[in-house]
């Protein structure tokens, strides 16, 4: 239910104080944890009330929501008001066991006026101030000294310079205080735009003009906004939380909005899914992992007004929408028991068939080798039932794998995805069918423009992949492909032939 322990509220220990039990018990019991829940927001609830009373009608219970949340006062407001909205709506979900929940529709008017006074005020971290002089209204003022320029960010003039075409999603693997610490020390030689702490409070730490050192490839730095979001990605499932979530996706609607970027996750990126610029430093970051929630955080920056993108929708192209919280199928290990976002690569179309080993693959969680993300479209070549029985589809697609221990090279390669039913779409974006110079493989690249030096692996000719973008570099055009885990890039002359419907 969301209990917390941490530097702004400690909701755990409270409600193990009204049950009167160990907050041990709270944490391992499903059904003392959904009874302590009840008493904490009774408890606030009460709190709130003048008369210091229980709430005598459904919408009453309004502020004691938002309080709950431990947000800020904005966040905490929109956290109340997603509650209130599936009680009108009604919700239909699937637990684990397999039971299924239903929450009819429910005719409610919530009472706004008791949320009025609901906010957290937790101390500022050192080098943070509520000054004015951020880019964003709801942002803490922590942007770093300007004497820091050209060691860890360099000056620029974004949009007018250079254009910006995405936003990176990462997670600090520390606390608030250590995350902008590290950003405000000259000698680690690394910035960031954002912060978002787990109450979905909003940190600047540098100018959206500005090129932050954030993303491990410095044509992405040149062109994307990064935020960090505190929390670990091995152990996601302790940090990201709904109010993270909202605090996060309401920055991102402002920026998507002010600059005009398209709503995808092919725009609205992982760290983990931005390539490394050459072979000596990949294979790049993993963040924020995989129980990042990509088809629930999409749909509430959408929920603030900003469409999702479409574009081309060739046919055999999917995406996968998961519901959140739905595990994959199969028989791969902890890789496809233990997490819910990525989707592991087969090498037969069956889910008893080995898992597409690749380097670095064993049992790491985090690993980003041999697997997709949620909510990215790929071509698919054939699809047909698992033949483990699953009820699965197997889609077959192109992916660049790193199959050799000595290199991080990728090479083009079929592998199978098991894609549970409801979980496939409609995906958008130009398929490119590639080949190399007579007819050899095709060279691929960390980053458009690039030379020899950028060339990350390569894919035999004849294979295809989706381009969600494009970009021209020099009078060529460079098209972005979903290559394997991460984007990739390839160059109009290896390009045979491209198909949009």
């Amino acid at each position: 239910m969301d209990l917390a322990r941490n530097s702004h509220l400690d909701t755990l220990d409270q409600a193990a104080k009204l049950l009167g039990v160990p907050a041990v018990s709270v944490r391992s019991s499903m059904q003392l944890n959904i009874a302590a829940a009840a008493a904490v927001l009774r408890a606030d609830a009460i709190s709130l009330s003048p008369a210091h009373r229980a709430p005598a009608t459904l919408g009453g219970w309004y502020g004691a929501i938002a309080k709950y949340s431990g947000a800020g006062h904005s966040i905490a407001v929109m956290y109340a008001k997603e509650i209130y909205r599936i009680l009108r709506e009604g919700l239909t979900a699937t637990a684990p066991t397999g039971e299924v929940v239903r929450i009819a529709p429910t005719a409610v008017t919530p009472d706004t006026a008791t949320a009025a006074h609901v906010g957290t005020t937790s101390a500022l971290p050192a080098n943070c101030t509520s000054n004015p002089g951020t880019d964003y209204p709801s942002a803490y003022n922590c942007i770093v000294p300007a004497s820091y320029a050209g060691v860890t960010y360099d000056t620029a003039d974004r949009p007018s310079d250079l254009p910006l075409l995405g936003i990176t999603i990462h997670d600090t693997e520390e606390t608030l205080d250590n995350t902008i610490a590290t950003f405000w020390n000259e000698g680690n030689a690394v910035s960031i735009h954002y912060v978002v702490d787990t109450d979905g409070t909003v940190y600047q730490c540098l100018h959206e003009k500005d090129v932050a050192f954030q993303n491990g490839n410095f044509w992405y730095n040149q062109r994307t906004i990064g935020i960090e979001h505190v929390g670990v990605d091995a152990t996601g499932y302790q940090w990201y939380n709904a109010t993270q979530y909202l605090g996060s996706a309401k920055l991102v609607a402002y920026l998507l909005t002010k600059y005009h970027i398209p709503l995808d996750h092919e725009h609205v990126m992982s760290h983990g899914t931005t390539p490394a610029p050459t072979l000596g430093t990949s294979p790049n970051h993993v963040d924020p992992g995989p129980y990042w929630l990509w088809d629930y955080y999409l749909g509430l920056i959408n929920q603030q007004n900003v469409p999702f993108s479409t574009g081309p929708a060739a046919s055999g192209v999917i995406r996968l929408n998961p519901a959140s919280g739905q595990q994959p199928s199969g028989s791969g290990g902890t890789e496809t028991t233990a997490n819910f976002n990525f989707f592991y690569l087969y090498t037969q179309p069956s889910t008893a068939s080995p898992l597409l080993r690749a380097k670095g693959s064993s049992g790491d969680i985090t690993d980003v080798t041999n697997n997709v993300e949620t909510m990215i479209s790929y071509d698919t070549l054939a699809q047909q039932p698992d033949m483990a029985g699953t009820g699965d589809t197997m889609y077959q697609i192109w992916y660049g794998a790193t199959l050799s221990p000595s290199s991080w090279s990728a090479t083009g390669t079929k592998a199978w995805i098991a894609v549970p039913p409801g979980t496939a779409e409609q995906g958008f974006g130009t398929v490119v069918t590639l080949s190399g110079k007579s007819g050899k493989k095709a060279s691929v690249y960390g980053k458009p423009g690039g030379t020899s030096s950028n060339v990350i692996g390569s894919t035999p000719s004849g294979s295809a992949y989706l381009s969600p973008w494009s970009v021209t570099v020099s009078g060529t055009t460079w098209y972005a492909i979903n290559y394997n885990h991460r984007q990739a890039w390839v160059p109009n002359s290896e390009v045979t032939s491209t198909r949009t419907a």
